[in-house]
């Protein structure tokens, strides 16, 4: 029989191995795109936090077991362990601020971000509401939430466990995703600024012809219209390829 002490040191080594990796999944879950929103409650938060723990630990294990028979987890370990968590949780948060950017932008480019402008939490126009659903929607359809845990597992392969990250490295890192997200959230909305574009510049030359004509109310209703329709031709398309990049970043957080 397994005797009293040795039983508490397998509870302590499992306990540790739990906490562990929870600290380092707790700030992914409450930056992650759908989980992690202000109208999911905290509790929540907390058992998904918890589940992600208990399917992501058996696979550490092995790694995991050696750091805590080597060293003892103090607070250097477990800050060590969050900053790595934000830091990925982070780089998944840009990713829905990428359609909310790109919504903003369609929608003030074609007059409609006064429509439905704080339906929920997070001020948004309609058209950015629209994205933002139907991508988090089409995101846990395809289950990339799963690809997270294994994004989980694969960060202590670049990420060592209770090792703080180069500074210098995830700075240049979060410097080149911000720019990505603002590069990436203006390509999604090109077709609605070009619409934009074409629109203003045949209303210019509509009022050079006849300056008597109220060419702005006559155009108002046909660029809101014509919005609505590009809306409904390209939302699936940018889904698509919104998707694609998010599972991309997954696949590969951090290059190379």
């Amino acid at each position: 029989m397994t005797s009293l002490p040795a039983l508490l040191d397998t509870a302590h080594e499992m306990l540790w191995l739990h906490a562990l990796v929870f600290f380092r999944i707790a700030p992914i879950i409450g930056l992650l795109p759908g989980f992690g929103e202000q109208s999911v409650p905290m509790r929540i938060k907390l058992i998904l936090a918890l589940a992600f723990t208990l399917v992501t630990s058996p696979a550490l294990m092995p790694e995991l077991s050696k750091v805590i028979e080597e060293q003892a987890v103090t607070g250097h370990a477990i800050l060590a362990e969050t900053l790595v968590g934000i830091v990925i949780g982070i780089g998944l948060r840009l990713f829905l601020m990428t359609l909310q950017m790109a919504g903003s932008i369609a929608a003030q480019s074609t007059s409609l971000s006064q429509i439905l402008g704080s339906a929920s939490v997070t001020p948004l126009p309609a058209m950015g509401h629209l994205l933002v659903t139907g991508g988090l929607a089409l995101m846990m359809l395809l289950g990339l939430h799963l690809r997270v845990a294994e994004l989980i597992i694969h960060s202590y392969r670049i990420f060592p466990a209770t090792e703080f990250p180069a500074v210098e490295a995830v700075s240049q890192w979060g410097v080149a995703r911000i720019a990505h997200a603002f590069s990436f959230g203006f390509t999604l909305a090109a077709p609605f600024v070009l619409v934009s574009v074409l629109y203003n510049l045949t209303l210019g030359i509509i009022n050079r012809a006849m300056p008597q004509l109220m060419v702005v109310f006559v155009g108002a209703p046909a660029i809101t219209a014509l919005a609505l329709f590009l809306l409904m031709l390209v939302a699936p398309v940018l889904l698509v390829v919104w998707v694609q990049g998010l599972a991309a970043f997954i696949a590969n957080p951090f290059g190379g």
